[in-house]
């Protein structure tokens, strides 16, 4: 459930719930309230408030065919992109556990803040899932590749001061996260100009979308994967805290 508040010219968007997960219907809320702030004259910058967020709720990709799969990705792309293109400022404030999509979500904002208790990571490969929702293309580019083939094959989350320190979030605070996300984003807003930072982001986020070029290939085989047979027995292993099956590794020589 998506929570909007004012203050002053920030709006604050906070997925309510302790743990979220990214429905169809939260992603298109999420839009929705993201585009009415951007239109909103008075608006200068977007705060994203969450406790822990991950991806897709399991449970319904295993339902998912090859094309319901294709779809469900298009909206969730559509969604963080909306973050990354809109031209107010975007704040993630994150309290506890971002993984999965919900680090892919933290990486498309423009700016993120975290308490001392946050981790995070994409812990896909364990389930079966492919984290190429932006979390592949985005890694190599934030943290360097080596450290996002560690993130990626390890699904070792990260404390929220090795997350800073390795570039992946801008900020750890030991106070009221929102209120220091809300601070961070006055002080950009109040000394922009509001022309240049529309262009500055512009011109920031042309690098981060070469990355996205393989999105639409990035898409189907994500979405080929979810409709597995190795994708569904691992996902209902995981639903039902089975020990996952340990499977061969085969080469391609």
């Amino acid at each position: 459930m998506i929570e909007v508040e004012r203050d002053g010219e920030i709006q604050l968007i906070r997925f309510a719930d302790k743990i979220s997960l990214l429905s169809i219907k939260t992603l298109n809320e999420l839009k929705k309230t993201v585009l009415q702030a951007d239109a909103d004259e008075s608006v200068s910058a977007i705060v994203i408030s969450m406790t822990t967020l991950a991806g897709a709720n399991v449970k319904e990709l295993l339902k998912m065919n090859t094309e319901e799969g294709i779809r469900w990705l298009e909206t969730y792309w559509s969604t963080l992109s909306t973050l990354r293109e809109t031209g107010k400022l975007v704040v993630a404030a994150i309290k506890g556990n971002c993984v999965a999509g919900g680090n892919e979500l933290v990486m498309m904002c423009d700016l993120a803040v975290a308490a001392k208790s946050a981790r995070f990571g994409q812990p896909e490969i364990i389930v079966g899932s492919t984290a190429m929702g932006g979390g592949l293309q985005m890694l190599p580019l934030l943290v360097g590749e080596k450290r996002a083939r560690e993130i990626a094959f390890t699904a070792r989350l990260l404390s929220a001061e090795e997350a800073c320190d390795w570039g992946l979030i801008n900020r750890v605070v030991d106070g009221d996260v929102e209120e220091e996300a809300k601070k961070l984003a006055l002080e950009v807003v109040e000394r922009s100009s509001p022309q240049a930072f529309r262009v500055m982001k512009s011109c920031l986020n042309y690098w981060t979308n070469l990355a996205m070029l393989n999105w639409q290939i990035a898409r189907d085989l994500t979405a080929f994967v979810w409709n597995s047979e190795e994708f569904k027995e691992r996902g209902r292993d995981f639903l039902e805290k089975k020990k996952l099956e340990k499977r061969r590794f085969w080469g391609l020589y």
